[in-house]
């Protein structure tokens, strides 16, 4: 079985939520499968592994809608696709389309680095549920990375395929801090800056947070930046690092009282997983993607109580609590492999050849 994973969502520079999710999964599904993947730009290798690929056009491209016409000649069997855009018209091979999430439904604000035409295009898209379920119904199956998005799929009656769950995880081979070892007294924010990722409540929250530094590691424009900056309490402790490498992350989840993430929606949360495969305790909006993924190793408070989270962070103070919530943690983190992932997308693979009678 000849399995192609669409790369091109990879960036060139660092990886997004997405473009680590396909690398990750391309990285493990080729240690059991036979796996080719799909880029637009050679500059994309950098952060793909070492796999066959052939260099094909954008997906953001209006030549997209004919793609299936370069894809038959690979010979696929099946071909994989981190996103639900991917063209279909008169493809030979099956197909698996991923939905991550919903949140733009909720909050339609597009993310800013997509052209301005296709930006117009993705805010209307997302006024009505219709245009997703004509994406989503041209693929075999329909994959995504939570049951929490799996029921909301159902709830909406978003497509009449089968949808699996092809999880996400953190990265491998992260050895976990030692529990007794104590933690600094700093915060980490690892993710974008959008306004439903309401990191302004935890910039409110540093008010009652003396001695404490909050580090918020992701890439921000100057405006953004300009507006959480006026935010800051006085004397609070906020850093902008615009944009860390893993090891600078890893690092800094080392030695970190917490890793917090204040989200009013989500479509997994990976830095919960990443942070708590090293033993460091998350404190999270309460919301449903949050509690399936962290279980009881994370601490959840009100996403707009700038108090709540002052309050976990100082329930983190007493020794014992962190030590308890550290171990948690890693025991919770290791539910979550690429491994597994793995299995569950070619078991995917294997149901669509089934039914596709090859």
């Amino acid at each position: 079985m000849k399995i192609v994973i669409d790369a091109r969502f990879t960036r060139t520079d660092h990886h997004d939520g997405i473009s680590r999710y396909g690398a990750s999964l391309i990285a493990a599904t080729a240690k059991i499968a036979d796996v080719s993947m799909l880029v637009s730009d050679v500059r994309q290798l950098a952060l793909l592994p070492d796999v066959p690929y052939t260099l094909i056009g954008s997906p953001l491209s209006p030549s997209e809608v004919f793609v299936a016409r370069t894809i038959n000649k690979l010979g696929a069997d099946v071909v994989v696709c981190p996103m639900q855009t991917m063209g279909t018209w008169g493809r030979k091979y099956g197909l698996v389309l991923t939905l991550h999430d919903l949140i733009y439904y909720e909050h339609p604000a597009p993310p800013g680095f997509l052209p301005a035409p296709v930006r117009v295009l993705w805010r209307l898209y997302h006024k009505a549920f219709w245009p997703q379920r004509l994406l989503l119904n041209r693929a075999d199956t329909v994959a995504t990375i939570s049951r929490t998005t799996e029921a909301l799929i159902a709830k909406y009656r978003l497509t009449r395929r089968p949808v699996r769950i092809i999880s996400n995880a953190p990265q491998p081979e992260q050895e976990p801090r030692e529990a007794g070892g104590g933690a600094e007294r700093s915060l980490v924010y690892m993710g974008s800056f959008m306004p439903y990722k309401n990191v302004e409540t935890m910039v409110a929250g540093m008010a009652s947070l003396p001695g404490y530094t909050l580090h918020l590691l992701s890439r921000i424009t100057p405006e953004r930046r300009a507006e959480l900056e006026k935010l800051v309490p006085p004397g609070a402790r906020v850093v902008f690092h615009n944009g860390v490498t893993d090891e600078e992350y890893h690092a800094l989840l080392r030695t970190a009282t917490a890793l917090v993430s204040l989200s009013r929606a989500e479509g997994y949360g990976l830095p919960l997983v990443e942070a708590m495969s090293l033993g460091t305790p998350v404190i999270a909006s309460d919301i449903p993607i949050f509690r399936e993924v962290g279980g009881d190793a994370a601490l959840f408070v009100d996403p707009g109580s700038p108090e709540q989270f002052a309050g976990a962070v100082h329930t983190l103070q007493d020794n014992g609590r962190w030590e308890d919530f550290s171990r948690r943690s890693v025991v919770r983190a290791r539910e979550f492999s690429w491994d597994e992932s793995a299995r569950q997308l070619v078991d995917v693979a294997h149901d669509i050849m089934v039914r596709r009678g090859r």
